[in-house]
């Protein structure tokens, strides 16, 4: 039987302290969404004054990261480039820059989504999540 790590408690809030104060460190107003492996929500936060739909973006893009096992941007880099028909694959919502998976040890254990600004910047905010472990 093989074994992995796993998300613990502690983990998830260390990702979601370090992703909040990179974005208030810049000002920007967004929603961190961090899932297990399966794409299932482990926590969430939507900062004062973010959209109410960077909610539902963030969590699709975490989701999208952890099932993709890849940066979201990864996706909607298929799509301009022409791939289009990659927008029908299925449980993938999510397929902007701003989901980025969590690799402990060459073990994919989850992912951070980010919206609320730029998707680079988006994306900056879920690394620095995740640098946080």
């Amino acid at each position: 039987m093989k074994t992995k790590p796993v998300l613990s408690l502690e983990d998830v809030r260390r990702i979601a302290s370090a992703a909040e104060a990179e974005a208030t460190k810049n000002g920007w107003i967004v929603s961190i969404a961090i899932v297990d492996d399966g794409g299932h929500l482990l926590w969430f936060q939507r900062l004062d004054g973010a959209s109410p739909i960077s909610a539902q973006i963030a969590m699709a893009k975490a989701h999208t990261s952890a099932l993709g096992r890849r940066e979201s941007k990864g996706y909607e880099d298929m799509i301009n480039q022409g791939r289009q028909s990659f927008l029908s694959a299925p449980g993938l919502q999510g397929m902007l820059e701003g989901g980025v998976p969590i690799v402990v040890d060459g073990q994919h254990i989850g992912a951070v989504g980010v919206s609320g600004v730029k998707s680079v910047e988006d994306a900056q905010i879920a690394k620095a999540g995740i640098a946080a472990l």
